[in-house]
């Protein structure tokens, strides 16, 4: 075989090994960057808040997941600032070749789980890969992305169900009212269900519930 076309071969062989990495990679995308980014907290909580309002299906899942992209989006915008301007600016101008490109992508990614990722979890992880636990937060960034990711989402999971609890709180207190109220009047067979969600949406609404949620919600990872 001439030389020429051995490397035509070779380059083809390349070329189409790098199309299959990057549409590997273009699949996995949506999966990483929910488990990578603040989704998880997000639509964890919206979940808990409308089971405790006992609101069935309302608002759907269709909307609570569009609220939690959005919200994501305004919580990760300096992260990915970071990487356009550290990975994929230098990238497009030619200046970095593809391995370096997902090397310094890591890094903004990386700063930000690990600034939410507790110390407990990330040791745990550690164990369970056998690498050794950082002692401090600045460390973690230095860890693989298979110890910081599910440290990561484990940590959200956390502060998620944490919110969720303090979130039933308050309804919990009217269906409490409401169903000791049903049982004093004698209408043992009246739902309380039926009486106490008008009373929950009344003070969702009166307390400008959603508006409060997402700032809260923004604020929390603002603020860390």
């Amino acid at each position: 075989m001439p030389t020429d076309a051995l490397i035509n071969v070779n380059g083809d062989s390349v070329q189409t090994l790098e199309i299959l990495f990057l549409t590997t990679v273009m699949m996995l995308l949506p999966s990483l960057i929910i488990m990578m980014s603040s989704f998880t907290r997000y639509v964890v909580v919206f979940s808990f808040l409308r089971n405790a309002m006992g609101t069935q299906q309302t608002p759907p899942n269709m909307v609570l997941v569009g609220m939690a992209l959005i919200l994501t989006l305004f919580t990760m915008s300096p992260t990915l600032a970071a990487i356009n301007e550290e990975a994929f600016v230098p990238y497009q101008q030619e200046e970095i070749t593809q391995e370096e490109f997902f090397d310094r992508a890591q890094v903004p990614l990386k700063r930000f789980m690990a600034n939410w990722a507790e110390l407990e979890s990330v040791g745990l992880y550690c164990t369970m890969s056998g690498v050794e636990a950082p002692e401090t937060q600045e460390e973690v960034v230095q860890l693989p992305l298979t110890v910081i990711i599910p440290a990561f989402v484990t940590s959200e999971l956390k502060h998620a169900f944490i919110l969720g609890f303090l979130l039933y709180i308050p309804f919990i207190l009217i269906d409490m009212l409401v169903a000791s109220t049903l049982m004093s009047m004698g209408m043992v067979m009246l739902p309380p269900s039926m009486i106490s969600t008008p009373f929950k949406l009344l003070l969702f609404i009166l307390l400008d519930g959603w508006q409060l949620l997402f700032s809260t919600l923004v604020a929390g990872f603002s603020l860390g």
